[in-house]
This record gives C-alpha cells, sequence and structure tokens, in this order.
C-alpha cells in the first residue's frame, strides 16, 4: 500500500482537477488526470471514445489506465467521475493511496459543467439537472464506500481544500 499517493474521486465539476493540481505542487509529487492520459495514450478525445466505442469502451480503457496509474507513487490522481463504477478500479484506489472525495451538490455541479461540452455524459441531453442527480444517486454510495476522507467543495476554493486535505493527512495518527 502506498500512501503517499492521494486520489480524488468525485462527480464532475467537484475540482479533482484543480484541487489535484494544488495539492501535487505543494506536495511535491507529480499531478495526474486519468482522463487527460486516456487522451494522451489513444491521441483521441473522449467524447470521440464515447461515440466510437460508447460508454463500456471506454470504461475499459479507464480501468487499464487506473491499473498503470495506481501502481505508481509518488502521485496525485484525479479520476474521472464514473471511475468508481469498476469494482477494480475501486479496490486498486483504495489500495494503493489516499482516497479523498470531494463531494459536490448538483447545483455545483451543474454552475460548474454548463460552460463545458466536453463532458460525453451531459452531451445533448434535455435536463442535465436530472442526468447529474441520477449519477450522483449511483456514485456516490461508491465515492464514500473508498473514500479515506470526505471534503464538501461547494462555494469554496482550491486552495483551502488542498489546505484542508494536507492538513488532515499530515495529523499524526492517534493511539487508540
Amino acid at each position: 500500500m502506498n500512501k503517499s499517493n492521494i486520489f480524488l474521486v468525485g462527480p464532475m465539476g467537484a475540482g479533482k482537477t484543480t484541487v489535484g493540481k494544488r495539492l501535487a505542487e505543494t506536495r511535491g509529487l507529480e499531478f495526474i488526470d486519468s482522463d487527460a492520459e486516456i487522451e494522451a495514450r489513444t491521441g483521441v478525445d473522449i467524447p470521440l471514445i464515447f461515440e466510437k466505442e460508447g460508454e463500456a469502451g471506454f470504461r475499459k480503457r479507464e480501468r487499464l489506465v487506473i491499473a498503470d496509474l495506481t501502481q505508481q507513487g509518488g502521485i496525485v490522481l484525479a479520476t474521472g467521475g464514473g471511475a468508481v463504477l469498476d469494482v477494480e478500479n475501486r479496490q486498486w484506489l483504495s489500495a494503493r493511496g489516499f482516497v479523498v472525495y470531494l463531494h459536490a451538490s448538483v447545483d455545483q455541479q451543474l454552475h460548474r459543467t454548463s460552460r463545458n461540452d466536453n463532458r460525453p455524459l451531459l452531451q445533448n441531453v434535455p435536463d442535465r439537472r436530472a442526468v447529474l442527480e441520477q449519477l450522483f444517486e449511483t456514485r456516490d454510495p461508491l465515492y464514500r464506500e473508498i473514500a479515506d476522507l470526505i471534503v464538501r467543495t461547494d462555494g469554496r476554493n482550491a486552495r483551502l481544500l488542498a489546505r484542508e486535505i494536507e492538513d488532515h493527512i499530515d495529523r499524526p495518527a492517534t493511539a487508540l
């Protein structure tokens, strides 16, 4: 188990990439975004993968990338919002690092994703709120299942969130 790794999970719009970059910088770790890594390895963007291979094809690629990345040491990894759907991903994340669930309300997700058309699950849907609510209902228990720490992100900036996570990680363990 490599608890020097920090893995960020949570829904789209929770701030995983922004907080992850700040955490990596302050802790002297490498930052990796699993979605960006998938795009780098395939040479195409995620919407195109969804278009050509469907969500199942994307999830297969995501599983391979997470299996590989979680074996590295000294990283902050921002995962895609649906990475927790795969049981193996949850096992690898939980066993190979410190998992932080960045909890974001549906309102915050809606606000933060409103200007971004690069989210395949929100493309061409008449009711983005309904989609985000359904995704939250399905995924929230899975995020909680593997989280070592849950941090609420609504209305909070990345610097403060990163500091809160660091304070928790650096806190000495208490003996029972």
